[in-house]
């Protein structure tokens, strides 16, 4: 299973700190003429190599040139160029190259720079996709970035090897350089975007219990539906986990079959595949499914109502699985796997998803399906 990772490099970040500038934003020339040397890329260089060993598991993504092609190609990354950076590179193309990454579907967005290229970056793509910064900048106030390159590409490694890595809000912050030189810090959040960490497992969740296990399923029934929008169609699939979230609405559930909710009422219950087909057509919808403790079907067990035709209509960036954290360790690292009975629409579906394990906590889980499991056994 290939690994979608976009890259974004700035390659001016911090050029104004060696040489006593404060920043680097619209100091580039100034930089350069005191004498300044890029280091971007090669710290970036440093975040890639910690994957050296997973090049045939991961493809790069990326901007011409010193906007990441050159670094990738020259560790040897399976490398495409999604986006092209005429002259010197500027605040734009950061962002023109962030939206492409996001449209690609690329896994995650690393990216190299300070401050001023989190800013970017999110006024690009804002919490779509998830981001990772590398530390290149004079300015890391953000809480987007690891607090090394190496750091960057040790998260990277945990994704890559199907590790539990929550997802996390984090601030994008920047100063006032033109403040900060003369001695005041004005420090302004921009926004936030979704940054991978290191998975924190609550001691009472990961020991389990009928009595723990009830908290974390509330939890996540609590944070799925305050995120429900108006008059819009929830699919709502079997299991226990999707019934806690039922329950949290107060509504009848179908344990062993497929519900239909609009505006936290119930529409229809225990649906068929062509029922649901008939109802959701030309309507938006999203699809709230769990998957099968000790097995990881999140689609071809127990809910086949859930027809190819159905999930291709709801869309990949519609679907919210929902799971414990306790459920997916169970699985010691096996993917989710999708079997809908349509190969091409299995491939599509394939990579990693957003799972939502408790209230705006979030983990990164890869998803396979049964012909490349049985491959990758032989």
């Amino acid at each position: 299973m290939q690994f979608k990772l976009g890259l974004i490099v700035n390659p001016v970040a911090g050029l104004g700190g060696s040489v006593a500038l404060k920043g680097s934003d619209d100091m580039t020339a100034k930089a350069i003429e005191l004498g300044a040397e890029p280091k971007a890329n090669l710290r970036t260089k440093a975040a890639l190599e910690v994957l050296l060993s997973y090049q045939d598991q991961i493809t790069i993504y990326t901007v011409s040139d010193l906007m990441g092609e050159n670094t990738a190609k020259e560790l040897g990354f399976n490398t495409e160029v999604v986006y092209q950076c005429e002259d010197e590179s500027c605040a734009g193309d950061t962002e023109n190259a962030a939206k492409a990454l996001q449209q690609l579907g690329v896994d995650l967005i690393l990216f190299a720079g300070g401050d001023g290229t989190a800013r970017n970056i999110c006024h690009a793509v804002e919490d779509a996709v998830p981001v990772l910064g590398i530390p290149a900048g004079c300015k890391i106030h953000s809480g987007v970035y690891a607090i090394t390159p190496k750091a960057a590409g040790r998260v990277v490694e945990m994704l890559v090897k199907g590790e539990l890595v929550t997802l996390a809000d984090a601030d994008v912050m920047d100063i006032d350089e033109d403040a900060f030189r003369q001695g005041t810090v004005k420090a302004k959040r921009y926004g936030e975007m979704q940054v991978p960490s290191e998975v924190r497992y609550v001691q009472a969740v990961k020991n389990g219990g009928k009595e723990t296990d009830e908290l974390v399923l509330a939890d996540i029934a609590a944070h799925v539906v305050s995120e429900m929008e108006e008059d819009t169609l929830y699919v709502m699939g079997s299991g226990s986990t999707v019934e806690a979230i039922m329950q949290e609405m107060g509504l009848e559930n179908t344990l062993l079959g497929v519900d239909l909710v609009e505006n936290q009422s119930l529409l229809a219950q225990d649906l068929t595949a062509q029922q649901l087909l008939e109802i959701t057509q030309q309507r938006s919808t999203k699809l709230v499914i769990t998957l099968i403790g000790g097995q990881g079907h999140i689609f071809g067990r127990g809910n086949q109502q859930l027809s190819p035709a159905l999930i291709r209509a709801v869309g990949k960036d519609n679907i919210i699985v929902v799971a414990t954290k306790t459920k997916l360790q169970a699985l010691n690292g096996r993917p989710l796997i999708a079997d809908t009975g349509d190969s091409e629409l299995d491939d599509e579906l394939s990579g990693y998803i957003r799972v939502t394990t408790g209230f705006n906590d979030h983990v990164m889980y890869a998803v396979g399906h049964q012909d490349s499991l049985q491959a990758q056994e032989k």
